[in-house]
């Protein structure tokens, strides 16, 4: 008999529950928005529902083994409980891991979204044929994952690498030497917030033109858009947030040295136009003897990258230690 594994998504704006294969092949399906207003019980209530409706999926052949959950934010990995989110209300201090075997009666391992994606990358993408490797997600918030020698590192199993609570200069500051967090001047909630305050947008400009001259209608999307157009206002904003991410990267590298690094998540589909500007500014700013020896690439499994990451996961749960599945213990 086959064995299948549930993976499941939980993010600041999306939420996925897939049915799947230990190997990470998707079978079925279920995506939703996340509500912020209705917190944590309002997720929680989708996944119950959600995973009972996943399950009725399953081949008839097959048996459901484990579940594997991608959080949003800092999760203790050894008793999957959630430490916080820092977009959704109610979290703090909940057992995910309990709560989700209590009512599944399936093995449960629960783990920080960008290290199921991390852990993805290296397995099925950008990664593969790597023996040290990061993983760095620009979405509502910015997270990372780090694989030494093969594997998954999870520090003291509260998780690591988390780049975007790395400082950085802060460009759009008055005061000279301010910082801030990567998260906070980098993440897309926060390239929306501050484009969206602009003002006077000029109505015959490639930027106004796309907003019909209204910034409160400014999305990530248009702001790329613009700047391949070469719209000057555009072009300086999505450079200054390129190298706001390369000088985090750059201190990545400096202390790593990984082969690799894939960029995921919603802001990073900007594409060339910004990872060249990250790629411009580790090139000037690396340590010299690591020039030409790592390679910044876009993530390959794309909108799939935490929910393969999670069935994976789910085929070891408990085992903080993962091992790729084509690669022998």
């Amino acid at each position: 008999m086959r064995s299948f594994v549930i993976g499941v998504e939980i993010g600041g704006t999306k939420l996925q529950a897939v049915l799947g294969t230990t190997d990470g092949e998707i079978i079925a399906r279920r995506r939703a928005s996340v509500d912020p207003k209705q917190g944590a019980s309002g997720i929680l209530r989708w996944l119950e529902a959600t995973i009972s409706q996943i399950m009725e999926e399953a081949p008839a052949h097959g048996v459901v083994a484990g579940i594997g959950v991608g959080f949003g934010g800092p999760v203790e990995s050894r008793t999957g409980r959630v430490l916080t989110s820092h977009q959704i209300e109610g979290w703090d201090g909940i057992l995910l891991k309990e709560w989700m075997e209590t009512r599944s009666s399936l093995p449960t391992v629960v783990e920080n979204d960008a290290n199921a994606a991390g852990w993805a990358e290296y397995c099925h993408g950008a990664g593969k044929g790597t023996q040290n490797f990061v993983y760095c997600n620009i979405g509502s918030g910015i997270g990372g994952a780090l694989v030494l020698d093969g594997q998954l590192y999870n520090g003291q199993g509260y998780g690591a690498c988390e780049i975007g609570h790395t400082y950085i200069a802060d460009w759009t500051a008055s005061k000279p030497g301010a910082v801030d967090k990567l998260e906070h001047l980098c993440s897309g909630w926060s390239i929306t917030r501050r484009i969206r305050a602009w003002e006077n947008v000029p109505h015959d400009s490639i930027l106004g033109r796309l907003c019909d001259g209204e910034s409160q209608k400014l999305t990530c999307p248009m702001l790329a858009d613009a700047a391949r157009q070469g719209d000057s206002v555009a072009l300086k904003e999505v450079m200054a947030i390129a190298w706001g991410v390369g000088e985090a990267l750059t201190n990545v590298i400096t202390l790593l040295h990984p082969e690799r690094i894939a960029m995921g998540g919603g802001v990073s589909l900007m594409g060339d136009i910004l990872l060249d500007g990250i790629r411009d500014y580790i090139a000037q700013h690396v340590f010299g003897a690591y020039q030409g020896k790592y390679a910044l690439l876009p993530c390959a499994l794309e909108e799939d990258v935490v929910t393969v990451g999670t069935l994976l996961l789910a085929a070891n749960a408990g085992s903080l230690a993962q091992i790729p599945p084509d690669r022998p213990e």
